[in-house]
Formats: C-alpha cells, sequence, structure tokens
C-alpha cells in the first residue's frame, strides 16, 4: 500500500490545525494513550499542535510527518531529535497517531519506516519510544525490529478511567 506522506513545516501545521486537532480528538477518543485524558476536544486538540509542536517544528527540533488519503489527514508521527549534547546520535518517536477510519492499512507502519529513514538522514542511530503496555501498536514496533528496554508501572492515566497503565520502553539501532 502507498501512502502519501509529507513533512509539514511551521506553515503547513498553521494552515492544517484543525484537521490535526480533529485527528488527535478523535485518537485520544478512539482509545489511543498519547498523553490526554477525557474530557478532551478538538480545541484541546488544536492547542496541543500551535503550542507543543509547531515551537518544536520552528526551531528545528522536530520533524513532523503527516499521512494523507482520501483528502483527510489519516495520521502523523514525530521525530524529536532536540537532544542533549551527550546524545547527537538518538531520536525520539513520539505520537504516532492513525485516525480510527483508517486504521489497519498499513499507515503507523509506513509513518515509523519513514521516521527511521529521516533519523538515518540526521546521522541518528539509535531511536527511542515508549507505548502503553500491551497496546495495540507494541508489537508493530517489535515487528519493526524494537527491542524492550523495561517496563514502568504506573507511568500512565487511562484515557477513559482513573486506571494506572505501564508503559514499555523500546529502543532500536539503525545504520546512521
Amino acid at each position: 500500500m502507498t501512502n502519501d506522506i509529507a513533512i509539514f513545516d511551521a506553515d503547513d501545521i498553521e494552515a492544517h490545525v484543525q484537521a490535526l486537532g480533529a485527528l488527535l480528538h478523535a485518537c485520544v477518543h478512539g482509545g489511543a494513550s498519547i498523553g490526554f485524558v477525557l474530557p478532551f476536544s478538538q480545541v484541546d486538540g488544536e492547542a496541543f499542535w500551535m503550542m507543543s509542536v509547531l515551537p518544536a517544528v520552528r526551531q528545528g527540533k522536530r520533524l513532523l510527518l503527516v499521512v494523507r488519503k482520501d483528502g483527510r489527514i489519516a495520521g502523523t508521527g514525530q521525530l524529536d531529535y532536540d537532544t542533549p549534547p551527550n546524545q547527537p546520535h538518538r531520536a525520539e518517536i513520539r505520537k504516532v497517531m492513525v485516525h480510527p477510519d483508517f486504521r489497519r492499512q498499513g499507515i503507523a507502519k509506513a509513518l515509523m519506516v519513514a521516521l527511521e529513514s529521516a533519523a538515518h538522514r540526521l546521522g541518528r542511530g539509535l531511536i527511542t519510544l515508549d507505548t502503553r503496555t500491551g497496546d495495540k501498536a507494541e508489537p508493530l514496533y517489535l515487528g519493526l525490529g524494537y527491542q524492550i528496554a523495561g517496563i514502568i508501572p504506573d507511568y500512565c492515566r487511562d484515557p477513559f478511567k482513573d486506571h494506572l497503565d505501564a508503559t514499555t520502553i523500546m529502543f532500536k539501532a539503525i545504520s546512521a
């Protein structure tokens, strides 16, 4: 399957903030553990893109990849390479999300492959990420060659209920 994957710059984020907010809103309401809990509005989603992602992209510290399908934003993934001076070889994959209407179509895998390629181009040979332990994304990451570094219990709140979930910290070495 081919997906239209684009790099969004700061201007793109501003131009598509409503669609990005709608994506985040749908993902959170669809159960994605990506740092937010209910209640969560589309305005909350738009604020995340404008206040968290936009400044990092504008400052050249983060890469935002966007998949479009059927004229809609179907998914996004971020590569954070704002690392301390002793970690210039590392990047972190953040907030890979696919709209519930477009799941199980290979979009998350395509985003991951594209993010890894971007890390390689940036000379980042070690990629880290975290995911809710037992989440649907965990087998995808394992299948792409990510290894488990460890599990932290009671790391984050479940998006729907007052319950703490564990997170799995993962890494993958790529040739930079």
